[in-house]
């Protein structure tokens, strides 16, 4: 059967209105935004190194002279006895004629004087970010059981913000000294993504701001410093007090 005259034009015209078919424009998918990139910390350069103690508390006293003189002195364990490092001096020389008036005002007896790239407890400096962190975790890990102290009976105490100021130094950056500080200068980092060497912060007292700072080492674990009368030691961060209390995660390395 012929279709109609009419009922053909009229299908001729709808054609021609509709036009060529076109395919649906692709809707390309949205990128994520790149993750921010810490700022790189300053590197600490030529350092002093003074004295090789038995007792952590001569060790403390030394840095707590040498803090008097307006040095960051910080002390560390290391080969069974405990010794001070301080100074930020921009080249070796420097860096001598410090020590050389030091030693004769007798403030100190014996020095070695510590490039900018010589590590603390690694045996080689790191070469990249991972091995940075594999430093700084050495590093927290070599002051657990040390006696919360800094500079003896100085009232400013070996506090949480100075063990991560202190473990940071010993890997040649320097790090704020409050934790506070701390927090604000670091990147944020989500739980599931930290790595050794990253900053972990809570507020253990009443206004829920920061007051606490622990180094994380890997396994849910970090070290910290935990109050006057007691030793560094290492905790979880699952563990109910510290879950309940935890703010963030900060890094400083990218």
């Amino acid at each position: 059967m012929r279709p109609r005259p009419i009922a053909a034009l009229a299908g001729l015209l709808l054609l021609a209105c509709a036009g060529p078919r076109t395919a649906a424009p692709r809707v390309e998918p949205a990128r994520p935004a790149p993750e921010p990139r810490p700022a790189p910390l300053a590197r600490v350069g030529w350092t002093i190194q003074a004295g090789a103690f038995a007792r952590v508390e001569n060790a403390s006293r030394l840095a707590e002279t040498l803090q008097a003189r307006g040095l960051d002195a910080v002390y560390y364990a290391g080969g069974g006895f405990y010794r001070v490092r301080f100074g930020d001096f921009p080249t070796r020389e420097a860096a001598r004629a410090r020590a050389e008036a030091l030693k004769a005002a007798g403030t100190i007896q014996t020095y070695y004087l510590v490039a900018p790239e010589e590590p603390v407890v690694a045996p080689a400096p790191p070469r990249d970010a991972r091995g940075l962190r594999t430093n700084l975790a050495e590093t927290a890990r070599s002051y657990l059981g040390v006696p919360y102290l800094w500079g003896g009976t100085t009232s400013r105490g070996f506090d949480c913000s100075g063990l991560a100021m202190a473990v940071y130094r010993l890997n040649g950056l320097k790090l704020p000294r409050s934790s506070r500080e701390q927090y604000e200068a670091g990147v944020r980092v989500d739980t599931d993504r930290l790595r050794p060497g990253d900053l972990v912060f809570f507020a253990t007292g009443a206004r829920g701001e920061v007051s606490h700072v622990g180094i994380y080492v890997g396994d849910d674990t970090f070290i910290h410093a935990p109050s006057r009368g007691r030793r560094i030691s290492r905790d979880r961060l699952s563990d109910p007090y510290y879950r309940d209390r935890f703010l963030g995660a900060r890094s400083f390395i990218a």
